[in-house]
């Protein structure tokens, strides 16, 4: 058997006795053996991530976004590896594991570009009366170690949505990627040891969840970034102590469809965002609401293209719907699925499961208090309800514990505003499904969704520290 795969301390590949299974959610087979970080590991992750601040905080801006420019030139090279890599841990059809390739070489482009304009101002303190020769000039400085938590369902992107604004800010940071994925975290080092940055500006640690969580509570580092489910996002962050925490956790996002709605468009965007990577990911669409007049015509087309999406093999070129991360967690779909209609729910299409194989499902006659409905499925799975007005389907739609993102299709601009004035999530669009990202854009949610944002320049924002400098620019007396 090949040996188990290192971690990455710094510089440094590091073997050890703990060894974990890789396993391909699809047929079972084991990827590879990863070896395990332990107490004493993480110890010296730390303590290389502390010594690298020295070096990584005073880098110029140049420097670093030469780095970043080279990290995503490799990832480039590497393109079609990591995404077979992607699909044979995750399960990720692999198209959908191109694609996040694609996205992660943009997120580190981005951050090479931000790195050169973080943003400082001056601000003039003559306004107050006494302090006419003050000036103040307040400029953004890098908060210290980082540690980026990580989930499977992007395995690369979200790591990048950490790594990236972390390095442009000048901070080190030390990723713990998902049990179930750590493959493509570690090519993501052996791309970034080519970069030319310090040593210990990354470290990369798969671990149990008993290390990692000695780790979250170390005051060495100075910000936790988390993205996962809200009950471990939570639980984490109250181990944190006194530093910052930017958690981006679960939703139900929801879609409201009006009447004027081009219906065409809309049924193809939610089928579509229903159920990528298997709905997998935490701004799926998992809620429809659509207005009663329109229902029949827009479930007539929104069904069709339901059942047309192919299911099997990720490694397939066809493949829409793969398996979910493991067996478990299609039985707990299947489950969901089983109690809603034991409650009086309908299945329109799909509801079946082999193996970690969940067809695409469509649940009509749902109520809020089934669990399809208000917790987060995170699998394939939308429900579809009428409405009469549009203030009853924001209502709807804010009845969740959650606030991600929601979807809006209207031609009206007055329901537009409505719906970003009322809906109680962190972002509306319009015309557009939840499940919508540009990586530089502002990404998080309210309740429990998260804290803080993401997207790159956010991010920065989030890992750096404003520091102030007061000048008094009173002239020397005349002599």
């Amino acid at each position: 058997m090949t040996a188990a795969r290192p971690f990455l301390i710094g510089d440094r590949w590091r073997q050890s006795s703990a060894t974990a299974s890789v396993v391909n959610p699809y047929d079972r087979s084991i990827v590879a053996e990863v070896c395990l970080a332990g107490k004493s590991d993480a110890e010296e992750a730390i303590q290389t991530s502390v010594t690298a601040f020295a070096t990584m905080r005073r880098l110029p801006a140049h420097v670093r976004a030469t780095a970043l420019s080279t990290i995503a030139a490799g990832l480039t090279t590497r393109r079609d590896e990591i995404a077979r890599t992607m699909t044979a841990e995750s399960g990720k059809p692999i198209t959908d594991a191109r694609r996040e390739v694609t996205r992660a070489i943009q997120t580190f482009t981005v951050a090479a570009e931000e790195a050169k304009r973080i943003p400082g101002e001056v601000v003039p303190l003559d306004l107050t009366p006494g302090l006419d020769t003050y000036l103040g000039i307040a400029r953004r400085f890098p908060i210290g170690p980082v540690l980026g938590i990580t989930p499977f369902n992007f395995p690369l992107n979200l790591v990048a949505h950490k790594v990236a604004p972390c390095l442009a800010a000048g901070n080190p940071i030390v990723v713990k990627p998902a049990p179930q994925t750590p493959l493509t975290a570690l090519i993501l080092g052996e791309v970034i040891l080519e970069s030319g940055l310090p040593a210990g500006a990354i470290s990369v640690l798969p671990c149990d969840n008993r290390v990692a969580e000695e780790m979250v509570a170390d005051p060495r580092f100075k910000l936790l970034s988390f993205t996962g489910s809200a009950a471990v996002g939570w639980m984490l962050k109250a181990k944190c102590g006194k530093k910052r925490v930017v958690l981006e956790l679960g939703g139900n996002a929801g879609v409201i469809i009006e009447p004027d709605a081009d219906l065409e468009l809309a049924a193809q965007r939610c089928a579509t965002g229903g159920y990528v990577y298997s709905g997998q990911t935490c701004i799926s669409v998992q809620r429809i609401f659509i207005q009663e007049t329109v229902y029949d015509r827009f479930l007539e087309q929104f069904l069709s293209r339901v059942w047309a999406l192919r299911t099997g093999n990720p490694k397939d070129e066809e493949t829409v719907i793969g398996p979910l991360i493991d067996e478990r967690a299609a039985r707990r779909v299947e489950e969901w699925i089983g109690e809603a209609v034991a409650q009086g729910a309908k299945v329109l299409a799909g509801g079946k499961r082999s193996g970690a194989v969940v067809d695409a499902t469509v649940l009509a006659d749902v109520t809020p208090a089934m669990k399809v409905s208000c917790q987060e499925v995170f699998g394939p799975v939308v429900t579809v309800s009428r409405y009469r007005r549009l203030e009853e389907a924001i209502a709807a739609l804010n009845d969740s514990d959650y606030g991600l993102q929601a979807g809006l299709f209207t031609q009206d601009v007055d329901r537009i505003f409505a719906a970003y004035r009322n809906l109680d999530v962190g972002t509306v669009l319009a015309n557009e499904i939840p499940t919508f990202r540009a990586d530089h854009m502002p990404y998080g949610g309210v309740k429990d969704s998260g804290l803080g944002r993401e997207g790159v320049r956010y991010a920065i924002e989030e890992m750096t520290e404003v520091k102030l400098l007061v000048l008094n620019t009173k002239p020397p007396e005349r002599v």
